[in-house]
């Protein structure tokens, strides 16, 4: 079994991962597409430098004979791409849809897709895409997703699996997993901007060990609060589609409604990630923060 093409749709953080995976693993020729490629200074534009892949001309020329179209883009995009994607897909080929998007979106987008002749396999990542790039657990859904899953190994997807031949329940477990995931970063930026004001910052986290084993809880909140800093916008982006998803359960999305405003607020904040420490990082935030819109 030989994959001759793979076009990544989508250069972001994911994509260039991907990037870097799948030239590893020898499977085919990669090729790229990206609408801010129109910028030469762009990330996906400075990902392009040393990554190995072909970036097309346009979408239509990335595509050009790929067997496999791996969608890699923000949520906002998810149905949008796919809906330009999809008159250019090769008969029988796969698409690939990493989006964090809410079940009713994978279908949008895979309507869009099949009516093409392609086939759509929903895909979930179940973690941060580092350390473990192409192999980190991914599950599978939709029609064509056991049909896909030689394939995902061949190109190097070791942690993937078929999760259900329904469409939905892949992206339904990603969004419940979200909840949670972007909920704790969001309510550790809040609670640790208080802390550090009031100089308390050290009794917070020390308390959580006690409540929450881990194993340096200072470590722990640095990175989640750095990574919320640095994907915020992205994040708040995901959890609109969350809240859309227990909305859709029949549970008012209170919670994740809440995590949109911290996570867009925190994208805002950008400057403050570098290695610093987190007190310096919790300063250099409420040094430039003021109180959001509505707060009170």
């Amino acid at each position: 079994m030989t994959t001759r093409v793979v076009c990544l749709v989508g250069f972001g953080e994911v994509g260039q991962a991907l990037a870097a995976d799948l030239r590893a693993s020898g499977a085919g020729a990669v090729s790229a597409w990206d609408i801010k490629f129109s910028d030469a200074e762009s990330a996906p534009s400075r990902g392009l430098r040393d990554a190995g892949v072909r970036a097309g001309y346009g979408l239509a020329d990335a595509l050009n004979g790929a067997s496999v179209v791996i969608s890699a883009v923000t949520a906002a995009e998810c149905i949008e791409v796919a809906r330009e994607v999809a008159p250019a897909l090769a008969p029988d080929a796969f698409y690939l849809d990493l989006n964090s998007v809410s079940p009713h979106s994978k279908a949008e987008a895979a309507e869009a897709v099949i009516a093409r002749g392609g086939r759509y396999v929903e895909a979930a990542v179940m973690a941060p895409i580092a350390p473990l790039g192409i192999a980190s657990p991914i599950l599978l859904g939709g029609p064509h997703a056991a049909a896909f899953h030689p394939h995902a190994r061949q190109l190097g997807f070791a942690g993937a699996k078929v999760f259900s031949n329904a469409l939905g329940r892949a992206s339904a477990a990603k969004m419940c997993r979200s909840v949670m995931i972007k909920g704790v970063e969001a309510l550790l930026t809040e609670s640790l901007l208080a802390a550090r004001h009031y100089q308390v910052e050290d009794a917070v986290l020390d308390s959580l060990h006690d409540l929450l084993p881990a194993s340096d809880w200072r470590s722990l909140s640095r990175y989640m609060i750095a990574r919320s800093l640095q994907h915020g916008a992205r994040r708040a982006e995901e959890m609109r589609e969350v809240a859309r998803t227990v909305a859709d359960a029949g549970v008012a999305p209170w919670m994740s409604r809440a995590c949109v405003e911290r996570q867009s607020w925190a994208g805002a904040h950008g400057h403050a990630i570098s290695d610093a420490s987190l007190d310096e990082m919790l300063d250099a935030v409420l040094a430039r923060s003021p109180e959001p819109p509505g707060a009170s």
